[in-house]
């Protein structure tokens, strides 16, 4: 009988950390192109979705850039982001969560508000049947994020706009790899913060339900706000930076 291995952290993660490794032993240098998504796959012998995670967490911190239609190349980057746990050097790009946080503050608010209006039965049954998971599933960080990513895509969904939820999906990668990062960091420095995104989700819900747009755009505002501000705290970044 053979046995699935348990891992630990996720494949992407392992694919990141190896990729800074050889960064670090030179193996690579800025202008250097890397292989293509199918034989680094091979390389590594994990799927194609995983090195996608990784090669976007690695754009993300600021050490490759994707040219379109001709690869992906090493970027001339700050040494410093080599000296940092892949973690914490994701959430050094700044200007990218911030950027990010501001295109969720216009989508996501004016799905809230519209998903109020347009929403069905069967559309709060769906959010609420996530939010149902959420509540019980503290502690479990990967099914976490998933419920949470699922939340907001849920509101988009019951928008009735179709292209608010491709501009949604557009940004869907980069979502979800804040969220899981940024809860990472977030839910283990402070205990109450679980049961506090749950009651964030959980109001915005109960706004949605009642079908009061002007109340579930203040509360998915008051959200996305709260989590900016928790992230500029803890990264002790000043507003006007």
């Amino acid at each position: 009988m053979e046995y699935k291995k348990i891992r630990t952290r996720k494949i992407y993660e392992e694919v990141t950390e190896s990729l800074v490794e050889m960064i670090k032993r030179g193996d690579f240098h800025p202008g250097d192109k890397l292989d293509s998504v199918q034989q680094l796959a091979e390389n590594f012998q994990v799927g194609r979705s995983a090195i996608r995670e990784a090669l976007s967490a690695l754009r993300a911190m600021g050490l490759v850039e994707m040219r379109q239609g001709e690869g992906t190349y090493i970027k001339e980057f700050d040494p410093q982001l080599l000296t940092l746990p892949v973690n914490a050097a994701f959430l050094m790009k700044v200007d990218d969560v911030k950027n990010l946080l501001e295109v969720r503050k216009i989508l996501e608010v004016g799905a809230a508000y519209t998903a109020a209006r347009k929403r069905t039965d069967k559309d709060v049954e769906s959010i609420e049947k996530i939010l149902a998971e959420m509540e019980h599933i503290v502690g479990n960080e990967e099914l976490g994020e998933k419920a949470d990513f699922e939340f907001h895509m849920a509101i988009a969904k019951a928008s009735k706009n179709t292209l608010l939820m491709s501009l949604m999906s557009n940004v869907s990668e980069m979502m979800v790899i804040t969220m899981r990062e940024t809860r990472r960091l977030w839910l283990y420095s402070e205990q109450t913060t679980w049961e506090r995104l749950y009651q964030e989700h959980k109001l915005i819900f109960e706004a949605i339900k009642k079908q009061d747009g002007a109340l579930a755009q203040q509360r998915m505002l008051d959200h996305l706000v709260e989590v900016e501000n928790v992230l500029m705290k803890y990264l002790d970044i000043k507003e006007d930076r």
